[in-house]
C-alpha cells in the first residue's frame, strides 16, 4: 500500500500548447529529489481530457521511464466510456505503471449500479490495481460510500481517492474499512490533514506540485498520528492549498510552476492562463509556504 504524499502531476506545456517533454522529465526529477512518495501521471491536474490517446499514452510512458522504479507511478486512466477506461488501464500496465487511477465516468451520469459495473469491468479488463476516484464537483457523478464498500470486495480494486472534502463521509469510510487492505486517500488538500489524522493513508495532492517536501513531511506526520507536527505544517501550507483553487485546477498550479521556473506559460483550451487579478494571491501563498526558497 502506498502511503504519504502522492503528487497529481501537472503536465508542462509550451506556450503553443505542445507538451514540453524535457520539462516533464525535469519535473519528475524535482519530485524524486524532494520526497514525493508516488506520482499520478495524467490525472486531472495533468490535463488528459485535452490530450490525444497518443499523448496520454506518451505522458504515462515518459513518467514511468523517468521514475525508473524509484517510487510508484499511478496512471490516470479514467474515461466516461468503460471500454476506453479499460484500454487506458491495459496500456498503463504494458508500459510499467504500478496502479491506475480511474475517475467516475463524467457527463453521462450513471446510476450507482452503473458505477459498480463500470469499475468492476476496469478491474477485470485492465489487469492493473485500481484506485477509484470520486470527484463529484467535476464529474456530476457521485460514488456513494455504500458502492465503495461493494467495490472494495472486487479483486484488483485496492483503494479510493476521495475528493469530496466531506470529512463525515471520510470518517464513515475509514471506520468501516478499518483493518482491511483497502487504501483511502484524500483528494482535497484543505481537508487532507484531518482526513489522514482520522486514519487515511495519504493525499493525492495538487499542492505537492509546488511544495513536495512540505507535503511529504505533512503526510508523513499525519499518517503517523503526529497531530501537532501535521497541524503546524498544514497551517503554513493552508494559504497555498487555498490559492491553488482560486481558478480551476490546474490553472493556478501551472502559473506557480512557471513562477518557480519549472514550466513555460503553457495550458490548453478551454483552460486559460491564470487571471492577472490572482497573480499576487498565488505568489504571496508561495512565499508564505517557503516554496520559492526550496
Amino acid at each position: 500500500m502506498i502511503t504519504g504524499s502522492i503528487v497529481a502531476l501537472a503536465t508542462p506545456m509550451k506556450v503553443s500548447g505542445e507538451i514540453d517533454w524535457e520539462a516533464l522529465r525535469h519535473l519528475v526529477g524535482f519530485h524524486l529529489d524532494h520526497g514525493t512518495d508516488a506520482i499520478v501521471a495524467a490525472g486531472t491536474t495533468g490535463e488528459p481530457t485535452t490530450m490525444s490517446f497518443a499523448e496520454h499514452f506518451d505522458v504515462i510512458r515518459t513518467i514511468v521511464e523517468e521514475v525508473a522504479g524509484r517510487i510508484p507511478v499511478i496512471a490516470g486512466t479514467g474515461a466516461n466510456a468503460t471500454s476506453e477506461a479499460v484500454e487506458l488501464a491495459r496500456y498503463a500496465r504494458e508500459v510499467g505503471a504500478d496502479y491506475c487511477l480511474s475517475v467516475c465516468p463524467y457527463y453521462n451520469k450513471p446510476t450507482q449500479e452503473g458505477l459498480f459495473q463500470h469499475f468492476k469491468a476496469v478491474a477485470e479488463g485492465g489487469d492493473l490495481p485500481v484506485i477509484l476516484y470520486n470527484v463529484p464537483g467535476r464529474t456530476c457523478s457521485d460514488l456513494y460510500n455504500e458502492t465503495v464498500f461493494r467495490l472494495a470486495e472486487v479483486p484488483n480494486i485496492i483503494g479510493l481517492k476521495d475528493a469530496t472534502g466531506n470529512l463525515e463521509r471520510a470518517e464513515d469510510l475509514i471506520e468501516r474499512l478499518k483493518g482491511s487492505d483497502f487504501a483511502l486517500y484524500s483528494g482535497d488538500d484543505p481537508t487532507a490533514c484531518e482526513f489522514m489524522l482520522m486514519g487515511g493513508h495519504g493525499d493525492i495532492s495538487v499542492t505537492a506540485n509546488v511544495a513536495p517536501r512540505a507535503m511529504h513531511e505533512l503526510c508523513q506526520a499525519a499518517v503517523a498520528g503526529d497531530s501537532d507536527k501535521a497541524h503546524q505544517i498544514n497551517t503554513r501550507l493552508m494559504p497555498l492549498h487555498t490559492a491553488l483553487g482560486v481558478e480551476a485546477n490546474p490553472i493556478p498550479a501551472k502559473w506557480a510552476l512557471n513562477r518557480m521556473g519549472y514550466a513555460e506559460k503553457g495550458i490548453r483550451l478551454p483552460l486559460t492562463w491564470l487571471s492577472e487579478k490572482y497573480h499576487a494571491t498565488v505568489d504571496e501563498a508561495l512565499q508564505l509556504a517557503g516554496v520559492l526558497e526550496e
